[in-house]
């Protein structure tokens, strides 16, 4: 069997940096332990797999190279500009049904914006793992998927050295690193070793959380963002109350197939 796999850096607009996503369009669902071991074998931090219904609208799933997860954005971004671009040109806008409900994909200009739920954060106390984990107290911690830790400055945020076995400690669950950004509204880190990626180069899902905080925060519906990985990126995102929109540039990196 060949499988077509397309491998897009999102949120860029230039190669080798943003958050590299492998695509495959499928005529219908492999088994899932198929779609892990392909995911496992690209390596990347996600691997999407979709399965047209109708022109405009798919079935959409991601896997990490370890498990299957709920939400992912940039590889929903990545889908998206796979079908925008190559698969159906023709058309502005597709529509995703997944875990986490009905998401879409729509072109704006040169970006390519994501219509995902808000996930907003409560305070709450920093447990000890998260602590030890970061190796820095950050000035307030909130919770919602994933735990919001919130630093002062960009410095105190790129300086992290996480320890991941202690982040391991808090089970199944994420950790974001953020704080006011310097040319942009606010900037974050995203760690996420129980799902087999330690730091994630560029994060769709962390801004549902970080888009209500930052929006709530500053007193404004649309932001700017960057994510200080090795690699980075930048997100432009929107605060629409119950949803959020989250918008970047992606580019294409590979065209193949899969032989299995």
């Amino acid at each position: 069997m060949k499988i077509p796999l397309y491998q897009v850096d999102a949120f860029t607009g230039k190669l080798f940096s943003g958050n590299p996503a492998a695509v495959c369009p499928l005529a219908e669902w492999l088994p899932a332990e198929k779609m892990q071991a392909i995911a496992a074998e690209n390596n990347l931090s996600e691997t999407a797999f979709f399965v047209a219904k109708d022109k405009k609208s798919y079935d959409l799933r991601w896997f990490t190279p370890a498990k299957e997860v709920d939400l992912c954005g940039h590889a929903t971004l990545a889908s998206g500009f796979v079908i925008l671009t190559l698969l159906t040109p023709e058309i502005d806008s597709v529509s995703f049904h997944t875990r986490s409900g009905v998401l879409s994909v729509a072109r704006q200009g040169k970006l390519f914006a994501l219509d995902l739920p808000a996930w907003p954060a409560q305070p709450s106390s920093p447990p000890e793992e998260l602590l030890k984990g970061l190796g820095r107290t950050p000035r307030e911690t909130l919770t919602s998927n994933y735990f919001l830790a919130v630093f002062d400055s960009v410095e105190e945020v790129r300086s992290l050295k996480p320890d991941y076995d202690e982040i391991l400690k808090l089970g199944d669950t994420c950790v974001i690193a953020t704080s006011p950004g310097e040319g942009v509204d606010f900037i974050s880190r995203f760690f996420a070793p129980a799902f087999g990626i330690l730091e994630d180069p560029v994060t769709g899902s962390a801004h549902c959380i970080l888009t209500p905080y930052w929006s709530a925060r500053l007193g404004k519906k649309e932001l700017t963002a960057r994510q200080i990985s090795a690699r980075g990126g930048e997100l432009f995102c929107t605060d629409m109350g119950s949803r959020v929109k989250i918008a970047g540039q992606a580019v294409m990196y590979l065209e193949g197939k899969i032989s299995i």
